[in-house]
């Protein structure tokens, strides 16, 4: 099973009034992210545990796992390569129908902040297998709520 994972505000939380915690970690690239000390690094071997085939769905793109993936101690990801062109703008994410062609059928699970019942409802349409797309709540990122629903979901399939 995929589990494509976005980074900005669904491992890096932000937009909350309230301040959040800096981790600290051995790995030095923090230091030129500075809100990469928001990312806890106990995400990378709860998000193994899923048992999952892990991809980057981010517009880091390649910097996923130049600055991420040892932040979070994980191995390189698969990333998914965006298409140049501009979607036409509508209800549906832009990440999407590339997801879903990406998966070719797979089960997966998307985390992102950005995912609207009106991407749900397209992938329920246009993917034959399982599918989970999660929305995270960009002010906190993942949550022990969160996992507890994916270790869930993933383990009924």
């Amino acid at each position: 099973m995929l589990l494509f994972l976005d980074i900005d505000g669904t491992l890096l939380p932000f937009g909350s009034a309230a301040p959040y915690p800096a981790y600290e970690t051995p790995f030095e690239r923090g230091a030129a992210h500075p809100l990469l000390t928001r990312v806890d690094p106990a995400l990378g071997p709860r998000l193994l545990a899923l048992g999952c085939e892990l991809v980057w769905a981010t517009t880091w793109l390649d910097e996923a796992n130049e600055v991420m993936a040892p932040w979070l101690g994980l191995p390189q990801l698969p990333v998914v390569d965006w298409p140049d062109e501009v979607e036409r703008p509508g209800p549906v994410h832009w990440k999407t129908r590339p997801l879903v062609a990406w998966a070719a059928g797979r089960p997966f699970v998307w985390l992102d902040d950005e995912i609207t019942a009106a991407d749900r409802d397209w992938v329920a349409a246009h993917h034959p297998g399982r599918a989970l797309p999660h929305r995270v709540d960009h002010r906190v990122g993942l949550t022990d709520a969160d996992f507890a629903l994916l270790a869930g979901w993933v383990g009924g399939g």
